[in-house]
């Protein structure tokens, strides 16, 4: 039930994120989706644990974790788009 979890909340931080960017209508679902979990789970191992929070893998629901989680699915997505049109947005 954790991993289903895992893959809506990423999803919707990663959905979020690309309307924040403004590439919600460039990139299909499915990449927003990656891009989310991915930039969730990265962020939420390697910056998480040094504010003090749990990573949203271990089920942390909290505003720290979703708001790390969310700042890694916006960098993730910066780095995406510039690798694929050598420009940030």
């Amino acid at each position: 039930m954790g991993i289903i979890i895992l893959l809506v909340v990423g999803g919707i931080i990663g959905w979020l994120a690309s309307i924040v960017m403004h590439t919600d209508g460039q990139q299909g679902i499915f990449l927003n989706i990656v891009v989310g979990i991915v930039g969730s789970v990265l962020s939420g191992w390697i910056v998480t644990p040094l504010i003090g929070g749990l990573p949203i893998t271990s089920g942390a629901f909290d505003a720290r974790s979703l708001l790390v989680s969310f700042v890694g699915a916006l960098i993730l997505l910066a780095i995406v788009n510039l690798i694929r049109r050598n420009s940030v947005r």
